[in-house]
Parts: C-alpha cells; structure tokens; sequence
C-alpha cells in the first residue's frame, strides 16, 4: 500500500508575516486527498480526517447507536448524526473518540495527532489564543454560522464538524469545530481545541476520552 504525498500545487502567501506557507496534498489509506498547509515549521492537514480505516489497513468500528458509544473504551467513529450524505462527510470528516488518536495509526503514514505542545505552537505563531481561531478558521458562511469574521489567512481552514457528547448525543455541527490533542490530561480525559462561529479565539479544553471530535494530523 501506497502512502503516497502528491504535490498539486505551491501558494506562499505573504500576510502577517506568515511566509513560506505552502498547499499540497497528502492521501490516507482509503484513497481521500487532504490539501495541507505549512504554517512555520509545521505541516498540518488543511481539512479534517475521515478515513475509516487505520494507515495498515485495519479496520476503525463505525458505531452508531449511542448506547454503544457512550459504553466504549475503545476505539470508534462515527459520522455526525450517522449521516450517510457524501458531501457532509467530506466537507467536515468523521468524528473519533480519543481511543482512535491513541493507536497512534488514525494518520496517514508519515503524520500523527498532534499533541497538545503542538497546538500551543500553532497558536503562538499566529499570534496567540485571543486571535488564533480568527486566522485558522475558514472564511464566511458557506459552512460556519453567522457571523463568522474569520480572515483565513493561515489557510488552515479549520472547520465545524461538530462533536458527539460521551453520551452519545451530537452537537454544533456549523457552530463548533472541536480537535482532539495526543495528550491525555488524566485517565478519563484528554486535552482538545475548540473554535466557534462567534469567537476569534481559540479555547483549550480537557474532555471524556469516549467523546466524538475531529481530528487534523501535522507531519512527523
């Protein structure tokens, strides 16, 4: 199996002092293409997972009932409210419980869940926690609630995909856009970003381990 970066083409854009930013893609396992940005010295994913398998192949449990999902401590995923609708789907990925991102296997060869040191990274270069979702978001309204003043100019992209409550329950798909860290905060927890429709800011949370959230990888 090929875990294979093809190079579509370059940007490098020249605001906020953000040089040397550069799009390509990179492919996982099922055959999705994700653009990806430079941003410093990282390499991230400018669109959110939704590969259903791990990067050797195996198999991730789809699981939809919410009884079943809110009694996991095991790996899953899930669709925002077990949608089958294509666009959805890859518009705003899949939603994971943090299980998933600790197999260290949910990336695409190559690349990992970023830990939570590595979001503090991204957030300073940008320009610190205050501004940093309105330059990692995606402008306008086509998939953020209004109003969303977001700039873009990281070209990160960042967008809603919601989130599954360890109960089992979905919400705030549009609204909130929630990624899962690498780092554990204790043995239920688990540390996360968080960016709204409303807010320029990022926020740092810790949450249930069994709780559904997107997942951007960053380059080893």
């Amino acid at each position: 199996m090929q875990h294979k970066k093809v190079k579509l083409y370059t940007i490098v854009l020249f605001c906020l002092g953000l040089t040397g930013i550069q799009a390509q893609t990179v492919k996982d396992i099922d055959g999705n293409d994700y653009k990806t940005v430079t941003i410093g010295s990282q390499t991230w994913m400018a669109e959110n997972l939704m590969t259903t398998r791990y990067n050797d192949g195996t198999q991730i449990p789809l699981v939809n009932a919410a009884t079943e999902w809110a009694a996991l401590t095991s790996p899953a995923y899930c669709n925002y409210k077990n949608t089958s609708n294509a666009d959805t789907i890859h518009n705003y990925g899949r939603l994971y419980n943090w299980y998933t991102v600790n197999s260290e296997k949910v990336c695409p060869s190559g690349w990992h869940v970023p830990t939570d040191a590595e979001w503090t990274t991204l957030e300073t270069f940008v320009g610190g926690i205050s501004i940093a979702g309105n330059k990692l978001k995606e402008t306008g309204t086509t998939h953020w609630q209004a109003p969303n003043g977001a700039s873009g100019e990281s070209m990160f992209s960042a967008l809603p995909g919601g989130s599954r409550y360890s109960t089992g329950t979905f919400q705030s798909m549009g609204i909130n856009g929630i990624w899962w860290n690498s780092t554990e905060s204790d043995a239920l927890d688990a540390w996360s970003r968080v960016m709204s429709y409303f807010s320029n800011s990022i926020s740092r949370g810790d949450n249930y381990k069994s709780s559904g959230f997107s997942v951007r990888c960053i380059k080893d």
